[in-house]
């Protein structure tokens, strides 16, 4: 499947992430061949080391301090980073460092679940509008093309506005703005896959629509929707993190990177830890992921030479 390259810079821009085709990849490339891949790929490993220290940070959060990231303290308002308290305290005196790494649960469990969610409408829309065609076809795609009208993050604020406040409404309205994504690329690749020989041969012998799809046209189109599943990962976590920023996401007291850097701006020529340290959480693991994806790309993808 080919973009013409003004249609994907503008639809780059206008979601605020990449947009890649999703190429037709043979099943049978042998799974020692992609894990030696993988191990010779530095960006995929680092990406993998990062990811894998933060969620073991945050999922050991209640072993590293036992300090509940709501607890006030009057009397320790603005401490700078110390032993005490590493990542210091804020203007209510709670702890930064149990904030941050208790309320990187919210961030990331909910940048999984828009992805999850996003990936799962997004290529179901993909793979009948590609697979299908003709009416149904055209009328899923033109409402695709209605939604990539919007740019990315206004369209998810739209839908955060009118949803409400709160980390699931957040969710919904960041999954809406992934789901063209997904529609857009698993369509192409669903038309390319649709004109594969044994496919074709398939539906000539009348095997089922739906038995082709699950059985032939998915697994060829399976390990495209993994990379733009980890490509999106990092995107859709700044946005969730966009929204408690905005007061639209997770709302107070409870604690997610997004609020505690909106938390943290007020006060950034005071207390510079406030916003800092969930801020480099937030940005490790936007950069981790888009390694991930950048590398399963090049490990999964038999059309790239690797070195």
């Amino acid at each position: 499947m080919n973009f013409d390259n003004t249609k994907r810079a503008e639809e780059t821009a206008l979601l605020g992430g990449p947009i890649e085709p999703l190429h037709v990849l043979p099943p049978s490339v042998p799974l020692h061949v992609r894990l030696r891949r993988a191990l010779k790929h530095h960006s995929l490993l680092a990406g993998v080391l990062i990811i894998t220290i933060i969620i073991a940070l945050v999922a050991a959060a209640p072993l590293l301090t036992s300090i509940q990231p709501g607890e006030q303290n009057p009397g320790e308002t603005f401490l700078s980073p110390s032993a005490a308290h590493l990542f210091g305290t804020d203007a209510f005196g709670r702890d930064i460092f149990s904030r941050v790494l208790h309320g990187g649960r919210y961030t990331i469990v909910a940048s999984l679940m828009v992805v999850l969610l996003g990936g799962i409408v997004g290529t179901a829309l993909g793979i009948i509008a590609g697979y299908f065609g003709g009416v149904v076809g055209f009328v899923i795609m033109r409402f695709i093309d209605l939604l990539l009208a919007f740019p990315g993050i206004l369209l998810a604020l739209a839908a955060a506005a009118i949803l409400g406040p709160g980390l699931t409404n957040g969710i919904i309205s960041v999954s809406i703005v992934l789901v063209p994504v997904y529609a857009r690329v698993v369509e192409g690749a669903t038309v390319e896959a649709r004109h594969l020989p044994y496919i074709e041969a398939a539906t000539t012998v009348g095997v089922g629509a739906w038995s082709i799809i699950w059985h032939h046209v998915l697994p060829n189109i399976r390990s495209g929707i993994i990379v733009l599943t980890t490509s999106w990962l990092g995107i859709a976590a700044l946005w969730i993190a966009a929204l408690g920023f905005l007061g639209l996401g997770v709302q107070p007291p409870t604690a997610e990177w997004g609020s505690i850097i909106n938390d943290g701006s007020i006060y950034i020529t005071v207390a510079w830890w406030v916003a800092f340290f969930p801020g480099i959480f937030l940005m490790l693991f936007v950069v981790a992921s888009n390694f991930i994806g950048d590398g399963l790309r090049d490990v999964l993808d038999p059309t790239l030479t690797s070195k």
